[in-house]
């Protein structure tokens, strides 16, 4: 009965994963978009945590499709959801790590297994570019909730140096910011990592996203060869007829 109930449960999420990664980039394009200007709303917490709650749901939606992962995943979602919510309304009876710990696992998942559909794709499709953009914002926003627990293990892990408005502990939006511009290898200098796991974790995104860069462009060049010959060598290969 639980298996025949699994695999029911896995055809629907086989269902749905033609859409699945639009959805699931759209939602996270939505929270990414929206970060900034929360923290000026009387409610943006609770928003930033219902865009969150978001992207998990979307993330489960995308490894579901598969039964090794769709029960991690959702073990995974529960237990951050849970934990989100309860440190939203009682921060003192759930530490923030707990949440962050699972989201950083789900999100590793997620990112997972884009780069197993991206690798395995027989050529470029509409899916397959989504499934390339959403993989490179997820690494993005991975490292932001690793950011923030290192923050909140060590609030002297990193130093700021812009205006004190800008706010100088690593919030969710310091880490996004400061993620992203360590993800593309920007490097603006306003918060600079002081610890070693800090500075790890700087070094291992920075690496992340060359390295990503390149092999996705790769595969896709090599997907896009494979079905559409170049000209040239097509016209050279096409068998000559008898000279006159």
């Amino acid at each position: 009965m639980a298996s025949s109930s699994n695999r029911s449960v896995t055809a629907l999420f086989a269902r749905i994963f033609p859409s699945a990664n639009l959805i699931f980039l759209v939602v996270l394009v939505a929270f990414i978009v929206a970060s900034p200007f929360l923290g000026t709303l009387p409610q943006g917490a609770l928003i930033n945590s219902a865009l969150l709650t978001l992207v998990l749901i979307a993330g489960v939606v995308v490894v579901g499709a598969r039964r090794a992962t769709l029960v991690p995943a959702i073990l995974l979602v529960v237990v951050g959801l849970v934990a989100r919510w309860v440190n939203h309304f009682r921060p003192e009876v759930m530490p923030a790590g707990i949440h962050l710990i699972a989201g950083i696992l789900l999100l590793g998942l997620v990112a997972v297994e884009f780069l197993r559909f991206i690798l395995r794709a027989p050529r470029v499709t509409a899916q397959v570019l989504e499934a390339g953009i959403s993989t490179y914002l997820v690494f993005g926003l991975l490292w932001t909730l690793a950011y923030m627990l290192i923050g909140q293990l060590d609030p002297a892990a990193f130093t700021f140096s812009g205006e004190p408005s800008a706010g100088h502990s690593m919030d969710s939006f310091n880490a996004l910011y400061y993620s992203f511009v360590t993800l593309t290898t920007m490097g603006y200098g306003d918060i600079v990592p002081v610890s070693r796991a800090a500075r790890m974790l700087a070094v291992s995104e920075a690496t992340t996203g060359v390295m990503y860069m390149s092999i996705l462009i790769a595969r896709l060049v090599g997907m896009y060869s494979t079905v559409t010959p170049i000209q040239g060598e097509s016209e050279r290969d096409r068998p000559s007829g008898p000279s006159s």
